[in-house]
C-alpha cells in the first residue's frame, strides 16, 4: 500500500528547483545528517556550502510508518507529482535550530513564525519528479546559461529582490553592468509576509524598466520561483547559490540583504559572504556595493564610496517609506523612483501588496 505525504505549494517548488537543479547540489529534501550539518555548520556532510535547511515535514502519523517503506509519494492537489526514496526520519528541535538559522526565536520574524508553525516531523531523501508537466515552464538552469551564451555574454551579474525597482537597485544593478557583460535581474517570486509586494506588481514594475531605461540587449528579467526566508547573511549565500547555478558569475549583496527588521547588520550579510568566498570557492564572485542614496549636494544617487558630503545631505531611499505611500496612493519623489514604475504600480491598486487581510 502505497504511503502518501500531501504537500502545498511551497514543498511543491521545493521539488521543482531540487530537480531542475536550481538547487543544487542538492538531490532530495535534507537527512538528519545534512539538515544537522547545514544548522550547525552553513555545510552539507559532503562539506558542500549550503546555507538554508530543506526538509520534508511530514504528520505524525507518517512519521510512525515511513520507517517500514523505502518509498513516501508526495501528492499535490490531490494528484501524485513525486516520491522520495526514504533514507531517513526524524525529529527536529525548531525552537533551538531558528536560533542558529535566523539568529533569533523572536515570531516577530515571518520565517521564525512559520517554521515553529511546521511539523516536527521530517522524511529525508532522493526525490523523482513523476508528474514530467511539473518541469515543462520551469526556469532551470539549462535555460538561462543557453539565453546567456546565445547573447554573447561571459560575465552575468545576477541582482536579488523581492521589490519593484526604486532609484537605489537602479544604481546597484548599473554598477554591476559596468563589470559584466549582462544583468539578470531575478526577482523572487513565491511566499513572502504579508505586506511585501505581489509577484504581479514586482514584475510589472521592473518590466517597464527595461523597456524604458535599460539596455535590453544587456539585461535578462526572469522571475525566480522560491521562497523568501529572510535569513540574512545565510540567504545572500543561499541566493548566491542559485544563481551560479542559473549560469551566472558576479552576484549583488548590498546592505541588509534578504534582511527583515532589525535582526542583522547593516552589511553582515557582505561581511558573511567575503568571509566564506574567502575560504571555500562557490563558483562566483560576490560584489559588496554599499548602500545608495540621494546626496543634495551632489544631485543624484551616490554612495558614501565616491560622494564627499556628509549626512546632513544625504537622503536615503527607504523601500518602507515608498511602500507606504503606494498604499495610500501616493506617488514617491522622482529623486526616488521613476515615474514609469509608480504609475504601474498604483494602476495595479489592490493587487500590489500580498496578504493585505493579515495586516
Amino acid at each position: 500500500m502505497k504511503l502518501i505525504c500531501n504537500i502545498n505549494e511551497e514543498t511543491r517548488q521545493d521539488i521543482i528547483n531540487i530537480s531542475s537543479g536550481i538547487f543544487h547540489p542538492l538531490r532530495g529534501f535534507m537527512t538528519r545528517r545534512d539538515y544537522r550539518s547545514v544548522v550547525d555548520n552553513m555545510k552539507l556532510s559532503d562539506g558542500s556550502v549550503w546555507t538554508i535547511p530543506f526538509t520534508l515535514e511530514v504528520t505524525p502519523d507518517i512519521y510512525q510508518k515511513v520507517s517500514n517503506t523505502d518509498r513516501l509519494y508526495l501528492n499535490y492537489e490531490g494528484k501524485q507529482i513525486a516520491y522520495i526514496d526514504i533514507e531517513d526520519a526524524y525529529r527536529v528541535n525548531a525552537k533551538e535550530d531558528v536560533i542558529k538559522v535566523y539568529k533569533t526565536s523572536e515570531t516577530s520574524h515571518p520565517a521564525v513564525k512559520k517554521e515553529l508553525g511546521r511539523s516536527p516531523f521530517r522524511a529525508g531523501g532522493k526525490v523523482t519528479v513523476t508528474d514530467k508537466t511539473l518541469l515543462t515552464d520551469a526556469l532551470t538552469p539549462e535555460k538561462t546559461r543557453g539565453i546567456f551564451k546565445q547573447k554573447g555574454w561571459k560575465t552575468i551579474v545576477a541582482f536579488h529582490t523581492r521589490n519593484p525597482v526604486h532609484r537605489a537597485h537602479e544604481h546597484l544593478q548599473r554598477v554591476g553592468l559596468e563589470y559584466c557583460d549582462g544583468l539578470f535581474i531575478s526577482p523572487f517570486l513565491g511566499w513572502k509576509k504579508p505586506g511585501d509586494f505581489s509577484d504581479e506588481a514586482i514584475m510589472k514594475a521592473y518590466t517597464v524598466m527595461v523597456e524604458n531605461y535599460y539596455p535590453r540587449e544587456r539585461v535578462y528579467l526572469e522571475g525566480l520561483k522560491a521562497s523568501m526566508s529572510y535569513a540574512g547573511p545565510r540567504e545572500a549565500i543561499f541566493h548566491a547559490i542559485m544563481r551560479r547555478n542559473l549560469g551566472c558569475t558576479h552576484f549583488i549583496v548590498g546592505r541588509d540583504h534578504a534582511g527583515v527588521g532589525s535582526y542583522y547588520g547593516r552589511y553582515e550579510a557582505q561581511d558573511t559572504a567575503m568571509e566564506i568566498t574567502a575560504r571555500e570557492n562557490l563558483g562566483i564572485e560576490i560584489l559588496p556595493l554599499k548602500e545608495p542614496f540621494f546626496c543634495l549636494k551632489c544631485n543624484e544617487i551616490v554612495s558614501e564610496k565616491h560622494c564627499g558630503h556628509g549626512k546632513k545631505d544625504r537622503v536615503y531611499i527607504s523601500g518602507t517609506k515608498i511602500r507606504e505611500m503606494l498604499r495610500k496612493g501616493e506617488r514617491p519623489d522622482e529623486r526616488f523612483m521613476r515615474p514609469e514604475v509608480v504609475d504601474v504600480l498604483l494602476a495595479l491598486k489592490e493587487r500590489k501588496f500580498t496578504g493585505e487581510a493579515e495586516l
